[in-house]
């Protein structure tokens, strides 16, 4: 017991006297130089070598506010290159806490053009050029891309003018600054986006009605394949441009909590939100017809993103994905912000890991 005591008074001694020290302008501009130098060193370059195709999920959510999740944005990484499939509000944020190079851009990617699924474009093309990307942004997309390029540079010009006054054209040149729209018809139901003999992105059409166009895309790196759906119901296509795929990006919807929820905005009074609700739930995909989709495609790992309420709590989750384990029972993990797949090259390994715990 005196032992005891004797050790809780030295730690308590301790405590204070850190306490103390912290409080002190020394102190803090060595703990705040260490912060520093390691955020600013600590660039996760192995993420970028070309022996595996890596995926990290950069923003999980929909358009209903969540605390800790961002919307839709899946990062894939192939050929030393990280390619962003939608980049929604607060996704460009994740990819900033990570320090992702901005050098190491490849190129955007739109699916369609609601809001939870560009809101971050003219943020993303802003923050890619002043942490020193050195290219113009290229962004794809289906018909419409062009419209919308355009619609965030007018929205950013005066604030791009600003900086390239303050810092000077050296450092951030207008002309690497600006995006450049790469606006794809899809002939039938499919189109190649790029292919460079190592890396090979599919764009194919899905069903995202009244909403067209709307597309997914697949990526093939060196025998490896991911895919990323978009929003979409459930269709013949997705299964088709999935087939073998390692892992498949689905969005997923409970129609069961969405539902409970437009009869709780009626009950309050809210017509909108009830007429919203109703809508909603006749094109997105459920959780368990998604896991169909990944059954019938043969896919490896089906993860679920664009969670449509995305669940915060056990009993949340737990609800959102009822049934699911019937249809599929392994393979299936719900999609976080961070949530990171590497696929080494010739093999069949899939590892998880999350990219918050670097």
């Amino acid at each position: 017991m005196k032992l005891f005591v004797k050790t809780l008074s030295i730690l308590s001694i301790l405590a204070v006297l850190v306490a103390f020290l912290v409080q002190m302008p020394a102190v803090q501009e060595q703990l705040i130089q260490r912060e520093i130098t390691q955020s600013m060193s600590n660039v996760p370059d192995d993420l970028f070598a070309e022996d595996a195709l890596r995926i990290t999920l950069c923003g999980s959510a929909a358009p209903m506010p969540t605390k800790d999740r961002a919307a839709t944005c899946v990062m894939v990484i192939a050929g030393g290159k990280f390619y962003i499939v939608d980049t929604g509000n607060r996704s460009t944020n994740n990819l900033g806490i990570w320090r992702i190079p901005a050098k190491r851009v490849g190129a955007v990617l739109l699916t369609h053009f609601h809001s939870d699924h560009m809101g971050d474009l003219g943020e993303f093309n802003m923050m890619t050029w002043a942490q020193g990307r050195d290219a113009p942004l290229d962004v794809y997309g289906p018909i419409g891309v062009k419209q919308v390029v355009e619609g965030f540079a007018q929205a950013y010009a005066l604030d791009s003018a600003y900086r390239t006054a303050h810092h000077g054209e050296d450092y951030l040149n207008p002309a690497i600054g600006r995006m450049v729209a790469k606006e794809i018809r899809l002939e039938g139901d499919s189109a190649t986006v790029l292919d460079d003999g190592a890396l090979k992105i599919t764009m194919f059409s899905v069903n995202h009605a009244p909403i067209h166009p709307a597309v997914g895309y697949r990526f093939d790196y060196k025998g490896r394949s991911v895919v990323v759906s978009g929003d979409t119901t459930k269709i013949e296509k997705t299964i088709k441009f999935s087939r073998d795929a390692d892992v498949l990006f689905h969005e997923g919807l409970s129609r069961h909590i969405v539902k409970q929820m437009e009869i709780e905005s009626g009950k309050i009074g809210n017509k909108q939100l009830e007429k919203i609700m109703f809508d909603i739930q006749d094109y997105h995909t459920s959780p368990v017809e998604a896991a169909e989709v990944a059954n019938e495609a043969k896919v490896k790992e089906l993860v679920l993103y664009h969670l449509v309420p995305a669940p915060d709590n056990k009993v949340a989750e737990w609800t959102f994905m009822r049934d699911v384990k019937e249809v599929r029972p392994t393979g299936v993990t719900i999609g976080y912000d961070g949530l990171t797949f590497t696929l080494p090259i010739g093999s069949e390994d899939i590892y998880q890991e999350n990219l918050n715990d670097r």
